[in-house]
């Protein structure tokens, strides 16, 4: 009898293979859709890190603005304006805040949304 259960035991069935490559497939569209969102957040990074060298703290808002609007358009950056990025000074430090939402489309009407936050220094190291 003991013979005959491990027989029939042969792994996974049809249906659990199936369901599998159905998180699977799910998990690697939900990747394939934020792609472009996690790249766009990293070019908006990265003009603010670059905006924040090339200007200093001696800058005043309308040079940043100004710096940040022509890198938005070399990375067609459509999620953020350079308008909406804070810039607060305290002293002599300046701060860039860009902090907003980006959405996809995922299924039906299913949207992937992402938070994203950034803030740099002028003058000074940026953070996460």
């Amino acid at each position: 009898m003991n013979r005959t259960r491990l027989g029939r035991q042969r792994g996974a069935t049809f249906l659990g293979m199936v369901t599998i490559l159905a998180i699977l497939g799910c998990a690697l569209y939900a990747g394939i859709r934020l792609i472009p969102i996690y790249k766009e957040y990293m070019a908006v990074a990265q003009a603010l890190s670059q905006t924040a060298k090339e200007l200093g703290a001696s800058a005043s808002p309308g040079e940043i603005r100004t710096s940040l609007q022509r890198r938005w358009d070399i990375e067609d950056i459509k999620s953020l304006q350079p308008k909406d990025v804070e810039i607060a000074k305290v002293g002599n430090t300046t701060t860039l805040h860009a902090q907003y939402r980006a959405e996809t489309e995922f299924v039906g009407n299913v949207s992937l949304v992402v938070d994203f936050d950034k803030s740099v220094t002028m003058g000074g190291a940026a953070s996460p």
